[in-house]
């Protein structure tokens, strides 16, 4: 398998800095983002229909942000300029079909004049910055005929992106509930700027020696530091391998108190994790698009009798809620599913969806073992994901070794390359899908704050006013589930959706319920009402603007 990082546009220095000044012109905040009526009216003057410009926009979008950045711009541009040469707009155009850097900027009709006449309205024309000439036209969009809004951010209608739109309900309208019931202590730490921004993430699991790290330097097709493999425990620590400037690791405490960096909540599990945790940054496009975690061999045999010095279980639960994929790797040789290899998975509980199954090494065994193999592998995990459905699994190897043809014969080999390819798709969609992750986690943690709620208030409704809070709060805690039950047929709520109970019991036992707030239904109508009505609006002005 090769994976080819593409940057997501390629034209001439030449033309890149047209577009910079095309894109600065359209952009009539400043914001860096191009959306709304300033991209309908720019793209307006190309000449094309709307069912045209709606292909342009779905395509430069491809991660359903609701606005383009300048590289999206570009895309567009390049788009449109193709679509006056007469091509057929495709998402594969861009890819196979034609040479970019030979492709010139579109016409658009009249925007040499509304360029001058917006430069009418600057102190000289231009600025200069960093010694470069830059164009800072003032409100273009009067140009285009129509007004400019003033921004009120304490309403949706001010901001430029779903993510920021989240951003905004979740600091009015979750958040409140969270802290009133402590759901950060429950379940998770509160969400900052940085896990709405950050990148989507690829952790991959399996015991050691399964090629979690060779998987990882396959698809960079390069080592990255702190990199380490061979056959016994060699990756002893979570590394998380993002973009970055330069080559370099940088250690878990430093990283857990990066304001910028979505991994502050980490911090909970104390230092013997931090010691173990390490970022390992490096340049490269696939980088800059997808963030992989790859973590320690889990153990098995009498390895596992070895307790780790911090929580392993929950901050592998943790890497999955943040999480956009997981990727259970097994070995054909090490199919035995340990004790530690159980805890993790049923970690797991909540993220079926985000789970894919890897066999690796695949071309270790013959076609006849393959198939006995992976009849062994299926039947390990029905016992273990406690699911009716199959779990999808890819076959393959993943390393830069080709496969032995001789000894996996040509049926093994085409295999393999279906395999891959199928898991190589899966993973390109990722940025393309991380808008729309981002919406589901959000909303998935929103039920699942007001199912907390529910259950602390009603905890709190049966304790005594005066005497026997002691006994009454042992009481409840035994009878745990029974108090779900209620909670659960008082407000016709599904059962899946409620927490662990004994997680719940062991955090609730840190408190005493008569500390907590009463239901507040005015806290629980907001949550409604941005379920309801504020994500589906929001989701509506960043659709595509040509819908």
């Amino acid at each position: 398998m090769e994976f080819v990082s593409r940057p997501i546009y390629s034209c001439s220095k030449e033309h890149l800095k047209i577009y910079q000044t095309w894109f600065n012109f359209a952009d009539s905040d400043r914001d860096g983002r191009l959306s709304g009526n300033d991209a309908t009216n720019f793209f307006g003057i190309s000449g094309l229909t709307k069912a045209e410009l709606k292909q342009v926009w779905a395509i430069a979008d491809t991660k359903r942000q609701g606005f383009l950045g300048l590289t999206e711009f570009i895309t567009a541009m390049q788009l449109i300029s193709l679509a006056q040469e007469g091509h057929e707009l495709t998402s594969d155009l861009l890819k196979n079909r034609v040479d970019l850097e030979s492709s010139s900027p579109p016409h658009m009709d009249g925007l040499d004049a509304l360029m001058e006449k917006g430069s009418n309205h600057v102190s000289n024309g231009k600025s200069e910055t960093n010694g470069n000439t830059q164009l800072q036209p003032a409100s273009p969009m009067r140009l285009f005929g129509t007004r400019s809004k003033k921004k009120n951010h304490s309403s949706l209608t001010s901001v430029t992106s779903v993510i920021d739109g989240l951003k905004l309900l979740y600091n009015e309208k979750l958040k409140p509930l969270e802290a009133t019931y402590r759901f950060n202590d429950f379940a998770s730490p509160f969400l900052t700027s940085s896990d709405f921004d950050a990148k989507p993430m690829v952790m991959l699991l399996g015991q050691y020696s399964t090629g979690k790290t060779t998987f990882i330097k396959h698809l960079l097709q390069c080592s990255y530091p702190g990199a380490h493999i061979g056959p016994e425990p060699t990756t002893d620590r979570f590394i998380v391998v993002m973009s970055g400037p330069d080559e370099r690791s940088i250690p878990g405490n430093t990283i857990a108190v990066h304001a910028d960096l979505p991994f502050t909540g980490l911090t909970t599990f104390g230092g013997s994790f931090l010691s173990k945790f390490e970022c390992s940054q490096m340049p490269h496009p696939l980088l800059e698009h997808i963030t992989f975690v790859d973590t320690p061999g889990v153990l098995s045999g009498e390895k596992q009798r070895t307790q780790r010095s911090y929580d392993f279980t929950g901050v592998i639960s943790w890497f999955a809620s943040k999480c956009d994929l997981i990727l259970l790797l097994f070995d054909p040789n090490k199919l035995d599913i340990s004790d530690e290899f159980k805890r993790v998975i049923s970690s797991l509980r909540g993220h079926d969806d985000k789970i894919r199954v890897v066999l690796n090494k695949a071309d270790q065994v013959d076609t006849q073992q393959l198939m006995r193999v992976y009849g062994a592998l299926m039947w390990s995990l029905g016992k273990v994901l406690n699911t009716p459905e199959v779990a999808r699994v890819y076959i393959g190897s993943f390393n830069d070794k080709p496969v032995d043809e001789e000894f996996t014969g040509p049926m093994g080999k085409e295999l393999f390359e279906k395999e891959q390819d199928d898991l190589l798709a899966d993973l390109i969609d990722i940025p393309k899908k991380a808008c729309d992750r981002r919406i589901n986690e959000f909303v998935k943690r929103a039920r699942a704050a007001k199912i907390h709620a529910y259950i602390i208030s009603q905890l709190k409704k049966e304790m005594p006013a005066l005497m026997g809070k002691a006994k009454t709060q042992k009481r409840l805690m035994d009878n745990l589930e029974s108090v779900f039950e209620k909670v659960q047929k008082e407000f016709h709520l599904p059962a899946g959706d409620f927490p662990d109970v004994e997680h719940y019991r062991t955090v609730l036992s840190r408190y005493s319920i008569d500390e907590f707030e009463k239901l507040k239904p005015k806290m629980i109508q907001a949550v409604d009402d941005m379920l309801g009505y504020d994500i589906p609006n929001l989701l509506k002005n960043f659709r595509n603007i040509y819908d």
